[in-house]
């Protein structure tokens, strides 16, 4: 297996990564997620919990006629807690064909991103999971961990908030 820093691998990555991303704050840090996904950016508003999830699974919104999931990600990430304000908002999201909802402390702007401006993610312990952040944008002093969306929450996840989401339907 070749190691990064090979002008291929890195042309291929950087290429892959590159374009438009929406950016979001998160307990202080830059993060931004790819825009083709995203469908919608709406305020805070209340749900229904849903028992026996996850604790990051915060319950599930109707967001006209669609009741979809919505995810903490302060607490899918490990951060710490804290109220939702007026600049909290959800990024609804389409993964594996089922829209969520990530719930972030501020949108912020979307920004493009060019080859030259994304580096691999860092390498890590095994003991730390960075599998759902996809490289690191850099744009003048602030650094962006760039989320990939499909890592962000594994099948299985998905599946099981679908039949939460079916079983409060009906």
């Amino acid at each position: 297996m070749k190691a990064y820093g090979t002008n291929d691998e890195e042309k291929s990555f950087e290429h892959e990564l590159a374009g438009k991303y929406l950016t979001f704050n998160l307990a202080g840090e830059l993060y931004a997620l790819p825009i083709r996904p995203i469908n919608d950016i709406v305020e805070m508003q209340e749900y229904t919990e849903v028992p026996r999830t996850a604790n990051y699974v915060r319950g599930v919104i109707n967001l006209r006629g669609t009741v979809i999931p919505i995810i903490d990600l302060r607490e899918k990430f490990g951060l710490d807690t804290k109220e939702y304000d007026d600049k909290t908002c959800i990024i609804v999201v389409e993964i594996e064909e089922m829209q969520t909802g990530l719930v972030v402390d501020r949108v912020s702007e979307v920004l493009e991103f060019g080859d030259e401006e994304i580096d691999p993610s860092p390498k890590m312990s095994a003991d730390v999971q960075v599998e759902f952040i996809a490289g690191i944008g850099k744009r003048e002093k602030a650094v962006y961990m760039l989320l990939n969306i499909e890592q962000l929450m594994e099948k299985k996840e998905l599946q099981s908030l679908e039949q939460e989401i079916d079983q409060q339907e009906e």
